[in-house]
């Protein structure tokens, strides 16, 4: 390592942290570093995209798909910049990514250099590790600093590589330290598990809540729920932890949830978070005893009056309960519940199986599903295309489900989308997207043909910013600028050097996918839609009210009565 260059080294240390791939844009400052790449090519991919926005959602998706550290690189100033929304959502959904930002040389800072900005103070609120290599002989240190943090607090480490350290030779004895990071596993403390115990089997009524903590505990948490007859309900990245028609899964809660997920919750005397730290309080239970079990204590108790908290991994955790409880003989609620939701599916049925034209985005979903591999990752972006797939795709235990979930950036299904397949060159892809969503970064198409990569893309045009549309509506007010050009996405897709499909008809669609699917290449299939509300599972009286007056706003408007698009959902109440 000594007399090397810090290039070098830094290179060096990626390879041997497992780095076999790099997002990013070349540039002026960070242009020594990339020489370094070009010389670590055959160890080290560098995916050059279009857009640093993309690189960081596909560095942030890859993280969030695999456990392992994500990697984006930009210069400074504009492209640091334009990483901060895909390092935002790496920070909300807890996706240990590594930046490597270039700078103006070390003479040059603080001189008002072009380009130069104030990269510590950029990135201070996204980073859990964020410093500026001042000297050659720090580097190995920091980087493995850096990587080591990003992967404890589950987060974004910036190095900010000022653009003459890297061509420094390293000729000063610096710092050992080592390339290893030990991922914790905690077995909690057998008072609180016996605590838990005694809860559950006191219960009448319970219901489990899980998110993305359970991703490793999937037959775990099955048995669990047989075990203490607990419905299950997931959070939206949680997707997949629980196959969608396992007669005890509920779906998921909320604005995109089922009505008998509400209910459920609504009616339970004993409530189970189990790796998540669900946010949205105003729909779980007022009153209720609450378990929750969580490997970061720090989330213990953060959102929601717990009484009971089990600090430790979700599958030894369950593995113990399993093993310590009882098989519940007292099936009521479970099976109340399991009847409301086989009822529930018969609903989402009809409109699914519908033949009609214009097309519903349940029809797509539908046709989606017949095409999709027992082990696809499916990539969906932000808006109504979050609840068209959420709560029609019946997911498998085998497949994933990735999302912009908290920071719910529109833009994240084609970076995801890239960063699946890169991932894993053998399993299908599929992004879901709207057409907002999609066009926020469209341009990164041109990456994934670049790069050979194939990918199935639908996009749900129904020449609106939908979900934005609905808000407005359903707050009582006329909807404001959502209305979006009309664009032909199939065409788009064939100037790229892709395939693309346009359909306009119902007994278009299924041939449309069919083909998709068998293509080794990216391709876009752009289906035109009916614009149609996202009717949540339970409506509260206020949107019921807003939407009304949203209704009688267009009857004054226009003079004439348009019956409302809510009308059909009412029936679900």
């Amino acid at each position: 390592m000594f007399d090397d260059r810090a290039g070098k080294v830094l290179v060096d240390l990626l390879e041997k942290w497992g780095v076999n791939h790099i997002y990013g844009m070349p540039g002026d400052s960070i242009n020594n570093i990339m020489e370094e790449l070009r010389k670590a090519a055959e160890n080290i991919k560098f995916v050059q995209v279009r857009h640093e926005e993309a690189g960081a959602l596909a560095a942030s998706s890859y993280a969030k798909l695999t456990g392992n550290l994500g990697v984006c690189l930009s210069i400074a100033g504009p492209g640091a910049i334009h990483l901060l929304n895909g390092l935002y959502d790496a920070k909300e959904d807890g996706a240990p990514v590594l930046v490597l930002a270039g700078q103006v040389p070390t003479d040059q800072i603080g001189t008002d250099s072009f380009q130069e900005v104030n990269m510590e103070r950029l990135f201070d609120d996204v980073a859990v590790y964020n410093k500026e290599v001042a000297s050659e002989e720090q580097l190995p240190s920091m980087v493995n600093q850096a990587i080591r943090t990003a992967y404890a607090e589950k987060g974004v480490a910036v190095l900010t590589l000022p653009d003459d350290i890297p061509t420094e030779k390293i000729k000063n004895k610096v710092q050992k330290n080592a390339v290893m990071y030990e991922t914790p596993s905690l077995m909690p403390e057998t008072s609180a598990l016996e605590e838990a115990a005694d809860a559950i089997q006191q219960a009448k009524k319970p219901i489990i809540l899980a998110g993305t903590g359970a991703k490793k505990a999937k037959e775990e948490l099955a048995a669990f729920s047989d075990t203490i007859a607990a419905p299950v309900v997931i959070s939206l990245p949680a997707k997949g932890v629980m196959a969608d028609e396992h007669p005890n899964f509920l779906g998921n809660l909320g604005m995109i949830g089922t009505k008998p997920a509400y209910e459920a919750m609504d009616e339970a005397d004993l409530l189970i978070l189990l790796g998540t730290s669900y946010p949205y309080s105003e729909f779980l239970p007022e009153d209720t005893t609450c378990i929750q079990i969580d490997k970061e204590p720090l989330q213990i108790g953060k959102r929601y009056p717990v009484d009971i908290g089990v600090a430790g991994d979700a599958k030894k955790t369950l593995t113990w309960l399993n093993e310590q409880l009882p098989r519940t003989e007292r099936r009521d609620f479970l099976e109340k519940y399991q009847e409301k939701m086989s009822s529930w599916w018969k609903e989402m049925r009809a409109d699914e199986e519908q033949t009609s034209t214009p097309i519903k985005p349940q029809q797509v979903i539908r046709a989606v599903q017949d095409i999709a591999d027992d082990d696809a990752i499916l990539s969906v972006d932000v808006g109504n295309v979050t609840v068209w797939a959420t709560r029609h795709f019946r997911m498998k235990t085998t497949q994933d489900f990735l999302i912009s979930s908290w920071l719910g950036t529109m833009g994240c299904s084609l970076p995801g989308a890239i960063a699946s397949k890169i991932a894993h060159p053998d399993r299908q892809v599929i992004s879901l997207a709207g057409d907002g969503g999609f066009s926020m970064n469209m341009q990164d198409f041109l990456t994934a043909v670049k790069y050979q990569l194939p990918m199935i893309i639908v996009i749900f045009n129904n020449e609106q910013i939908g979900m934005i549309k609905y808000e407005q509506e359903s707050a009582g007010h006329l909807d404001y600028k959502t209305a979006l050009e009309n664009f032909n996405f199939a065409q788009f897709a064939e100037v790229c050097g892709g395939k693309g499909y346009r359909v306009e008809k119902f007994e278009d669609l299924k041939p449309a996918l069919e083909a998709a699917a068998s293509y080794n290449q990216p391709t876009i299939v752009d289906v035109c839609i009916e614009d149609e509300p996202p009717i949540p599972g339970k409506l509260s009286y206020d949107q019921i009210t807003n939407y009304s007056k949203q209704t009688i706003k267009k009857l004054f408007e226009k003079g004439k009565l348009e019956l409302p698009p809510i009308r059909k959902g009412l029936k679900r109440m």
